[in-house]
Parts: structure tokens; sequence; C-alpha cells
């Protein structure tokens, strides 16, 4: 397994240097990134914006329900492969599962 160690790197929007910590590097590694992080994390929190509540903006993805088939926003990006409800149909399905324990 590789070793990892702190690097420094340049921002490419304000030039500062930053570190990309032998953490981050090995959750790259895991997570399988082939790229490094081109942004120090001032230029990041600005370019996606930020919330006054938790510091980081929340995005909302349209999708289709994939029990009903209507439009819907979820507050995450879909997984190919996997099934997204609409609010109803997951509060539903939420439901009988719950029910079917008892």
């Amino acid at each position: 397994m590789a070793e990892f160690q702190d690097r420094v790197l340049k921002c490419v929007d304000c030039a500062a240097d930053f570190v990309f910590t032998a953490g981050e590097q090995h959750f790259f590694h895991d997570k399988n990134f082939k790229n490094e992080p081109k942004r120090c994390k001032n230029c990041k929190t600005k370019r996606h914006g930020s919330s006054s509540s938790g510091g980081f903006a929340k995005s909302e993805t349209m999708t289709t329900c994939s029990q009903c088939g209507r439009e819907t926003t979820v507050p995450f990006r879909p997984t190919q492969g996997r099934p997204v409800y609409c609010r109803e149909c997951f509060l539903n399905r939420k439901a009988s599962v719950a029910g079917a324990g008892n």
C-alpha cells in the first residue's frame, strides 16, 4: 500500500499554497479519485457557494420517481442503478417496511 505524506499544492484560483494532507490523499486513493484538488478550501467554498446554516449549499437534483414516475427533486445526486423515490413514495415505502417488522 502507498505511503502518503502531506504535499503542498497551488490553488488555480488565488495561487495560494495549500496542504493536500496524507489523510486526504488516502481518502482520494480509497475512492479511486484520479485528480488532485485544484483549489484551496476558501476558493472551493466560494465556488460551490455557502449558506449561513452549516457552511455548504444543499444541491437539489431533478429526477423521476422510480415508483410512480412523477418528476421530483432530491437533495442528493442519484447513483446510477439505484431507485429514487419522490417524498410521498419514499414515506409510504418507509412506513410499509416499518410495519412489516412488527
